[in-house]
């Protein structure tokens, strides 16, 4: 079972992210490949562990880019220089796959 079919369960959250991947495609190139690099800095640095959390963070990710490129702006206008804090920004309040292996890792070595 694959991350995504982890986080994404029920054929309507699988609807919803494809039309959220749709929405990304339809962004201008620098949209689309910064909404790339956010989305496998999540997958390979933790990002959130639960489909409602995927779905508000991505979702707003969306919303703030295509507002963003409608009026003309660069990505860091929108997310600031330090894209990696502004990612963790949005995670703070998830729980997050790097949170879920620290308290296995913690369980498992504290069995003794």
């Amino acid at each position: 079972m694959s991350i995504f079919e982890k986080i994404i369960g029920s054929l309507d959250d699988k609807r919803e992210w494809k039309a959220m991947e749709a929405r990304a495609k339809a962004l201008p190139s620098e949209y689309h490949d910064a909404y790339n690099a956010i989305k496998k800095y999540f997958w390979t640095a933790g990002g959130p562990t639960d489909w409602k959390d995927c779905s508000r963070i991505f979702g707003g990710i969306l919303d703030l880019f295509e507002e963003g490129a409608a009026e003309g702006k660069k990505v860091t206008d929108l997310t600031g220089k330090d894209v990696a804090a502004f990612c963790d920004e949005l995670v703070k309040d998830s729980k997050t796959w790097r949170d879920k292996y620290r308290t296995k890792l913690n369980d498992t070595i504290g069995r003794d």
